[in-house]
């Protein structure tokens, strides 16, 4: 049996990174607007510091396919100029 968090985790993992952007923007639209109980408030707060995770893992990955081609693109300039 798996807990309300384990799921909500599991759940923000599916998300795309403009899925949780957009969620997390709303989290903090709704967190500045005020007007929320103290227990609502700490809600948005801990799903948005879910979202921001998967938004953080989203680039991370990002960076890393990026550095990726980039260390390629130079080891194949390399190999072309020792011909």
């Amino acid at each position: 049996m798996t807990s309300e968090v384990e799921q909500s985790a599991a759940v923000s993992e599916a998300l795309g990174y403009e899925q949780a952007r957009d969620e997390l923007i709303e989290v903090v639209r709704r967190l500045e607007a005020g007007g929320t109980t103290l227990e609502e408030s700490l809600a948005l707060w801990e799903r948005g510091e879910e979202l921001a995770k998967v938004c953080r893992r989203w680039l991370d990955g990002a960076r890393a396919r990026l550095d990726a081609a980039l260390a390629e693109e130079a080891e194949a300039a390399e190999g072309d100029g020792d011909r």
